[in-house]
């Protein structure tokens, strides 16, 4: 009875990194805001954690990166305007996190909807 408790607490032991705070596979298809703080706020001791810190990133980075494209030309309307020095990508995303957190009824939108939503609110462009 003793090795039978002990297996089992050992079995609940090994799980709960899996059960706690883990990303899925689900949330590498950014369908939801949701997905995209679950990536960015990994823990360390997750399997994914390099994998989900960069691709959660590099998301936030190419949508950013898109937009500026978009707005380079003569009739490109600026929505966003950073400081000249702006944060460094940590900051911004730790700013980003801690702002979704403070607005979840987000969190079921799309993730580059609520990166604008917060990038236009953190940034705005004077009329």
């Amino acid at each position: 009875m003793k090795t039978k408790l002990i297996v089992f607490f050992l079995c609940i032991s090994l799980a709960l990194p899996g059960l706690v705070g883990a990303v899925s596979e689900e949330d590498f298809k950014l369908k939801t805001t949701q997905n995209l703080i679950n990536l960015l706020t990994v823990s360390p001791d997750d399997p994914l954690y390099h994998q989900a810190i960069h691709f959660s990133q590099g998301y936030m980075l190419g949508a950013y990166h898109y937009y500026e494209a978009t707005i380079s030309g003569p009739k490109g309307v600026k929505l966003v305007c950073p400081p000249a020095s702006p944060p460094c990508r940590n900051d911004v995303t730790k700013m980003f996190v801690d702002w979704v957190k403070e607005h979840p009824q987000y969190m079921k939108e799309s993730p580059v909807e609520t990166e604008f939503r917060f990038l236009t609110q953190l940034w705005p462009c004077k009329p």
